[in-house]
């Protein structure tokens, strides 16, 4: 195994703290939503930053694996928006995920196949295979 890049970032004070990350613009205060006992400031929380980072990862798993298939995509198009559930049950508190996906220009066996390949090859969607439920969804134009 070869680790071709590393970021470090610290959290301090919780879910109502603060993250600054080494060499990066992230540096920046968290709220806990008012849904979770808070007070909803206009601070970040964990499930939007994981939602972030899994939104770009994907996004990047599927334009690489439309190149590597020779499908050509409109990039500057193509979206994911992550939806990231805070979840508890009789056994305590867990993640699932919804991965909507906008791939213009292609046709719905195409989108599913990316799709389906990119959650094959995405390292967030293998750090959460078998941990957590992840939904995966093609978002396509009506007039297609």
């Amino acid at each position: 195994m070869k680790t071709l890049y590393e970021a470090t970032t610290v959290a301090t004070g919780g879910r109502a703290g603060h993250v600054k990350s080494d060499h990066s613009p992230v540096d920046f205060n968290l709220s806990v939503p008012e849904s979770m006992g808070g007070s909803g400031g206009a601070g970040a929380n964990p499930e939007q930053l994981f939602g972030a980072a899994y939104a770009a990862c994907f996004g990047g798993a599927l334009q690489a694996v439309a190149k590597s298939e020779g499908i050509e995509i409109d990039e500057e198009a193509l979206s994911v928006t992550a939806i990231i559930g805070f979840c508890k049950d009789k056994e305590g508190f867990f993640l699932e995920a919804t991965l909507d996906s906008y791939i213009p220009g292609v046709d719905l066996e195409t989108g599913e196949d990316l799709i389906e390949k990119a959650h094959e090859m995405c390292p967030f969607s293998k750090a959460t295979r078998d941990n957590i439920t992840v939904t995966l969804n093609l978002l396509i134009d009506e007039d297609e």
